[in-house]
Order: C-alpha cells, then structure tokens, then sequence
C-alpha cells in the first residue's frame, strides 16, 4: 500500500527543518567567529563562513586563558559532571530498591521526604552546605564540588516508579532460586533499568557541566575553575577588548562533550524517555 503524502505532510517537514536551522543558526555563527580574526569579528557585516584561524583559535583557547588553560577547566568540568552523574545514579538507584523491596517502619515517610528536597535546591541551601563543605575542608577540591550535588530526588522517584512496574513474581521467583537481596539487584534490576539509566545519564550529565554557581562559590584556586566560569572569565571589565575568537573558541569547546554523550546515548535515551512496557 502506498502511503499519501499531502500539503501536510510536506508542510510538518518544512517547519521542522526551519525549526532545525533556526536553532543551529546561533551556533554556526559561533563556529564561523572561532575560525576567523578579531577584525572580522568588530567590522561588520560579520562572515557567514569559516576563516583560515582554526587551528591558531583553538590552540590559542586550549592551552591559554585568564586564570587557567582551558583543557584544565575541561577537565574540571569533565570530573565534576561524571562524579555527579555516577553519584546521583548510583545513591537513587540504592534508595529506591530499599524503598521499593525492604520492608521497614516509616519506608513511605522516608520517601516522601526524599521527594520534598525538591522544594529545596542548591540556591536555597547554599549558604549552610558552604558552611558544612568548608568545615570538612573540601573548598577547592573535587570531592566538594562533587558531594552536595549528588542526591537526586527526581532520580529516585523515577527508579522507585519503575520497580514498582517489575512484577512480585520475579522477585519471588528469584527468592526461591536461593539469590538474595543484593544478587536479585544486581543480575535482574539492573540490566532491566538500563534504559532509565541511561535517560538519566545524559539529562544529569549535562546538568552537571552546567553548574555555575555552585563551582562559583566553592573554588578560589584557578586551576579548580570549571569551563562555564571560565567562558564567563574571559569577558573583560573596564575598557579591555574581548578576544572573540578564543571565547567562541572555548564555547564550542565547551558545548562538544553533552553534545557527544546525546549522539552517543541517543537510542537508550530516547528508549529510557518513552518506553512503556517494561
């Protein structure tokens, strides 16, 4: 059977592709900027394709910046996403199995208040988490950067909605073939969630490259600097000129590693996302 395409058809497509250019337009420019010198940035009308100044940007962007190279503050942010990625997975993915298959006094309690602490986020609790994290000594560190950010309410309720899916059978069934607790998570529950875990991979990963403010805060040694403050750095005060190149350089630079873990998780995620019948 042939399939009949109408005005409608063609006509969602179009948008989508406008759509698509709309978005990746911002982008392109950014690219175009990195690739050429600082006249042709200031003079306008401004190029609309690539320069000759690729390699000289880049390398410029990399192994230069105001307070730190920026492959340290890709590094910095590299650790920080991954270690609030892995921390956030790992504690609500162990929070909702004993929540979901433990029986205990207060189990419901102890859920529900995990789920309210999304009444309370960074911002809110800044100010006394500084405190504890500078009590311990963990200021310009990886483990402070790292630590405050990793219990996820949301990571939690998601895990806890899927196991509530599994069916008590299996869970029996696996009783009964002598497997424990622990034995039962790691061999059955585990490869069942693979998709969540991996939706949640890239959503956290991202949200934790992002962080600003928390970073911001924590760390007055340069070379602790994450990429985001290191963009925002570079923007000189006063009546110095900004160098353009090098910061639409360190901005792509920036925007390659989610960009990457989207493209490379984009079927798990998406399976993860919309997947229904567990």
């Amino acid at each position: 059977m042939v399939e009949k395409r109408g005005l409608g058809h063609w006509m969602t497509h179009a948008g989508l592709i406008l759509g698509v250019l709309v978005i990746c337009f911002p982008i392109w420019l950014a690219f175009v900027a990195s690739t050429v010198s600082q006249p042709e940035i200031v003079r306008p009308p401004m190029p609309l394709l690539p320069g000759d100044r690729l390699i000289e940007n880049y390398s410029k962007a990399l192994f230069s910046g105001v307070n730190a190279p920026v492959w340290l503050m890709l590094f910095n942010s590299g650790v920080m996403a991954l270690g609030i990625t892995f921390g956030k997975i790992v504690i609500s993915l162990l929070s909702a199995f004993a929540i979901v298959y433990f029986r205990f006094p207060g189990r419901k309690l102890f859920f529900w208040l995990i789920f309210l602490t999304l009444m309370l986020p960074v911002e809110v609790r800044i100010v006394p988490t500084y405190e504890v994290i500078a009590g311990l000594g963990l200021l310009n560190s990886y483990t402070g950067l790292i630590l405050p950010l990793v219990a996820s309410a949301t990571a939690t309720f998601l895990f806890r909605q899927f196991f509530l899916t599994v069916p008590d059978e299996l869970a029996e069934a696996a009783r009964v073939d002598g497997a424990g607790p622990m034995r039962f998570f790691f061999d059955i529950l585990l490869p069942m969630s693979r998709t969540n875990i991996a939706a949640l991979f890239v959503i956290l990963f991202i949200y934790g490259w992002n962080q600003y403010l928390w970073p911001l805060l924590i760390t007055t040694d340069p070379s602790m600097n994450t990429v985001v403050m290191g963009i925002r750095q570079m923007f000189p005060s006063g009546d110095d000129i900004a160098d353009w190149p090098v910061i639409m350089a360190t901005s792509i630079l920036a925007m390659l590693p989610p960009v990457m873990v989207v493209i490379l998780m984009q079927n798990l995620f998406v399976r993860g996302l919309v997947e229904s019948d567990k």
